[in-house]
């Protein structure tokens, strides 16, 4: 089974979705299951994970129906507020969804470059760890320094790491970022998804081979089972389309095994998200 682990929905609100700037101005309408089926249809893709994209329990709820109306999507990754009191009883809501996997929060819009370290956010990872939900990371390569303390401290909650930590690929940047990926990669709770790539290259110069040392890093550093395709359609389409995205992967993994290939693609999503 194919497993798209990262992709977004939204009904398009200008203030909301404020940082979809003129750049991406492709993107600046609605994007819901409809449309994403057709494209998996054409791609051959059997279920996705939707990935929230607004911080508010409403964004949450939104997907969860989504996911309820439409088999195809598998698992969500919401969002909460890690900080509050009541986080417990906020979860208590939410025990019920099977669909609801994990949760994400925009960590690479906090001005705090140590932000995943404060205690009240420590505190809400406890919580998850607890209730059995994953962590989606996003975060750029200036704040991977506390993503390594991060992990470090919760050795049993399930972590992946999206877009493989945003590196400046665009100017060429690498070596910092590489070293900290290594060091994170040492932690054996921790996936990362092959995903947002193509966004942190030129939209339009882009090439497969000038991305490959970084998904080479990335394999060198937490092996074919801690690895995901993923889209994160419908961003992706700023800077290519899904078949150019989809290409990128298979294309990096075609001289592995079919073992290999075949976690890369659904398996390692299925088992990190617990798909059904």
């Amino acid at each position: 089974m194919i497993i798209d682990s990262h992709q977004h929905f939204w009904n398009y609100e200008p203030v909301k979705h404020e940082w979809i700037d003129d750049s991406m101005s492709a993107i600046r309408k609605d994007f819901l299951p409809a449309d994403l089926k057709k494209v998996y249809t054409e791609n051959g893709i059997d279920g996705c994970v939707a990935v929230q994209a607004d911080q508010t329990l409403a964004e949450t709820d939104f997907l969860l129906d989504l996911a309820s109306k439409n088999d195809f999507i598998k698992g969500v990754v919401g969002w909460v507020d890690l900080r509050v009191y009541n986080l417990e009883a906020v979860l208590e809501i939410y025990k019920e969804n099977e669909k609801l996997k994990g949760f994400r929060h925009v960590v690479q819009g906090e001005e705090d470059s140590n932000f995943l370290l404060r205690p009240n956010f420590l505190k809400g990872i406890s919580i998850l760890e607890k209730h059995n939900y994953t962590y989606d990371i996003l975060v750029f390569p200036h704040q991977l320094g506390a993503v390594l303390e991060f992990v470090k401290q919760f050795p049993n909650q399930r972590f992946v790491i999206d877009h493989i930590a945003k590196p400046y690929i665009k100017d060429g940047f690498y070596e910092g970022w590489a070293v900290l990926m290594k060091e994170i990669g040492k932690y054996e709770n921790v996936y990362c998804k092959l995903s947002g790539m193509i966004t942190e290259a030129d939209f339009n110069t882009w090439t497969s081979a000038q991305i490959h040392p970084y998904m080479n890093l990335i394999l060198e550093a937490f092996g074919s089972e801690r690895i995901m395709f993923g889209s994160d359609w419908p961003v992706c389409l700023v800077a290519g389309n899904y078949k150019k995205v989809k290409e990128l992967v298979t294309g990096f993994i075609a001289k592995m095994g079919t073992t290999e290939q075949t976690a890369i693609m659904g398996s390692n999503a299925i088992k990190f998200y617990s798909l059904k």
